[in-house]
């Protein structure tokens, strides 16, 4: 899989696939613009779906938690309250979109498989095959105050639990036969007998005994994604997911060096190493020119990250509250404390962050950076900025040179960050051949040039390479 002829290309004909992820809880949506529009207005979710879907777009996502996210015990200032549950939410933008997909983001470990996998079910219907589901867990402990269990799980428990959870959901959707209804006036009854089975499932983690009571839509099962990025979450991905995102989208040998080694968890698995589609979550900054967005840039990145973010970033990772200090000044001069994360953290914390505060402190010293400044530079990164031309050009190359499948792109404004996208780089990219001009099929699986869901196939299907 090594890559040694620059001028190879190994997949000249692939197209690029791109998501837009409505958050719900970041700093990287620019909140104080007055172009900022509501966050839990529905117009909002409408204007973004539709503008996808006019970009052709695979899939709209929504990104969802059971509680508000907690930091030390304290309310995360950026959070959103006042929305509804996204399976909801998503139900009411299929009525108003055609072809674009539906992708909720739904919890594993605080869910039943009984209740989620109807649900799921439900959207794909209403939606003709559009449904898909980001299959996640939660580490925290004040997620589970919610629930009667209570605390957390361990990472390698949420895991254990999330693949039984999706084993029973499969089976459940699995449990109508093809065209089990009849519709036909004159058949005899509804449906021929045995076409719907009863799911029985006995495991560690589920007991479930039901007659499921809808049929499978036009695309089998929804798209399963999946953002793990330990070895566990890939592992996770690589037995089961549709779709994987991503933190390896910015630098093209770092996606290409995780996408290899997806791949050759894939065929441990028992999968062709082309049955997992990769997404890379990222921003898109656009200009007429490359100096006009550097300096669009430079201006988003001081509205995104504010001085009460630059101090909840770097509080983080020294471990104190850094509420009251001046953001526009130096660092911190004490020491980072070094804690271990019990499960009560909203936000992870870096398990040893002295060898990375070491780091900020000499490069913010050699460059006389601020502590926001230093957080700008040296804080989460990630994003491509250009222009149309230059991004179009270098997106081809990720996806001809199997870095990746594509973006899921998340908009530094709502509800009109994508209409750059849509109206510069999207004809930019269809001019070089490396994006759609038009829907060819009508479901997400269609879109995403997808095999059929993993249980349909069989041993000989699931080793098949092309």
């Amino acid at each position: 899989m090594t890559r040694t002829d620059p001028l190879d290309v190994p997949r000249p004909d692939a197209r690029l696939h791109l998501g837009v992820f409505f958050q719900g809880v970041n700093h990287w949506t620019v909140w104080s613009d007055p172009a900022s529009g509501s966050q839990i207005d529905p117009a909002n979710f409408r204007r973004v779906a539709q503008t996808a879907e006019r970009g052709l777009f695979d899939a709209f996502f929504l990104g969802e938690g059971l509680r508000l996210r907690e930091v030390d015990g304290q309310i995360h200032d950026l959070d959103v309250a006042g929305r509804p549950d996204a399976i909801t939410q998503l139900a009411a933008l299929a009525a108003v979109t055609e072809r674009i997909g539906l992708v909720s983001t739904s919890n594993t470990t605080f869910n039943e498989p009984a209740d989620l996998a109807r649900r799921l079910s439900g959207l794909d219907l209403l939606s003709e095959g559009r449904a898909g589901w980001n299959v996640v867990t939660t580490d925290n402990a004040w997620t589970g105050a919610n629930f009667r269990r209570g605390g957390y799980l361990d990472h390698a428990d949420r895991y254990r639990r999330a693949e039984e959870f999706l084993t029973v959901a499969r089976a459940i959707w699995d449990s109508w036969e093809d065209a089990a209804v009849s519709g036909a006036a004159d058949a005899p009854a509804w449906a021929a007998p045995g076409v719907v089975r009863q799911v029985r499932h006995q495991g560690p983690q589920f007991d479930v005994d039901l007659a499921p009571t809808l049929p499978r839509s036009t695309q089998g099962h929804p798209v399963i994604f999946q953002a793990g990025d330990s070895g566990e979450g890939r592992d996770f991905a690589a037995r089961n997911a549709d779709v994987i995102f991503s933190a390896h989208g910015n630098d093209f040998d770092d996606a290409l060096a995780f996408a290899d080694d997806l791949r050759r968890r894939l065929w441990a698995a028992g999968r062709p190493e082309d049955d997992l589609r990769i997404l890379p979550g990222t921003e898109i900054i656009i200009g007429a020119t490359e100096e006009e967005a550097l300096e669009k840039k430079r201006w988003i990145r001081l509205q995104q990250v504010t001085p009460a973010t630059a101090l909840g970033i770097a509080g983080l990772l020294w471990g104190i509250d850094l509420s009251g200090r001046d953001a526009d000044g130096p660092l911190p001069k004490e020491d980072p404390v070094v804690a271990e994360n019990d499960g009560s953290f909203g936000a992870r914390r870096i398990a040893d962050p002295r060898q990375v505060v070491a780091e900020w402190r000499e490069k913010a010293d050699a460059n006389r950076w601020s502590l926001r400044e230093t957080v700008i530079a040296l804080g989460p990164q990630r994003g491509h900025v250009g222009t149309p031309a230059g991004l179009a050009d270098k997106f081809a190359h990720f996806v001809w040179h199997d870095a990746v499948d594509g973006f899921n792109v998340t908009p530094y404004l709502i509800p009109d960050g994508l209409d750059d996208i849509v109206d510069l780089l999207v004809p930019a990219l269809q001019e070089r051949g490396v994006y759609r001009t038009g829907y060819t099929g009508a479901t997400l699986r269609a879109h995403l040039d997808l095999r059929e869901p993993l249980t349909h196939r069989t041993t000989t299907d699931r080793r098949r390479t092309g």
